[in-house]
């Protein structure tokens, strides 16, 4: 479900940036200018990470990633969380922008509460029921942090690389304006299919449906 209409957030300043070199398992190399933050208002950890340029007057690229171990990490075929990511890198680095790494495991609810809801789609409830069914939220994010981030490295105009309608509403609401949302690729697998499904018939992701029959 989306979240409340959040407040403005206060100023967030920058508080380090470092130069990483990044080479993913297929090969894939960028550099990224890697961002942190002091201020920010729910005190984590969050990165970002600048990749490429954008052009003279033009809006950069931005997507914010929910950290997820178990597909980032490991490669997971439970979520498309990996794919998104490695596919963000690349579309980023070609068009300028930034990736916003948010310390946001489960869709909010931690990596232990994450499993147990893995657990719970074993038998039978979806990624949003599986949630419910333990008393948390189905989508607890909040992007106050990231717009915040964005302001601090001047990027309040932006075209946002996501599927996810929720993240520009609640974006627009602390006062970035998201010029454009571009939609990430489908990254499908046969153990994320009910997952990919749920995200469109749920909170409406823009997923084409069609591709997820199987």
């Amino acid at each position: 479900m989306p979240q409340p209409a959040p407040t403005q957030p206060g100023t967030a300043t920058v508080r380090s940036r470092v130069r990483i070199p990044l080479t993913f398992p297929d090969g894939y190399r960028a550099e990224a200018e890697v961002f942190t933050f002091h201020g920010l208002a729910d005190g984590a950890e969050h990165v970002a990470l600048a990749f490429g340029s954008a052009p003279e007057g033009g809006t950069p690229l931005v997507r914010l990633h929910s950290e997820c171990l178990t597909g980032d990490v490991f490669g997971s075929d439970r979520c498309d969380c990996g794919p998104q990511l490695r596919e963000s890198v690349e579309r980023i680095t070609e068009a300028g922008g930034y990736l916003l790494y948010l310390r946001q495991e489960g869709r909010g609810i931690g990596l232990y509460n994450k499993l147990d809801a893995y657990a719970l789609q074993d038998s039978g409830l979806d990624t949003y029921d599986a949630n419910t069914a333990l008393g948390l939220p189905e989508d607890g994010r909040d992007y106050t942090a990231a717009a915040q981030m964005l302001t601090a490295l001047g990027a309040t105009g932006i075209d946002l690389l996501s599927n996810n309608p929720d993240k520009a509403a609640q974006l627009a609401g602390l006062g970035i304006t998201v010029e454009h949302r571009v939609p990430t690729g489908v990254h499908l697998s046969e153990s994320n299919i009910r997952y990919l499904r749920a995200k469109v018939e749920r909170t409406g992701h823009s997923i084409e449906l069609s591709r997820l029959v199987g």
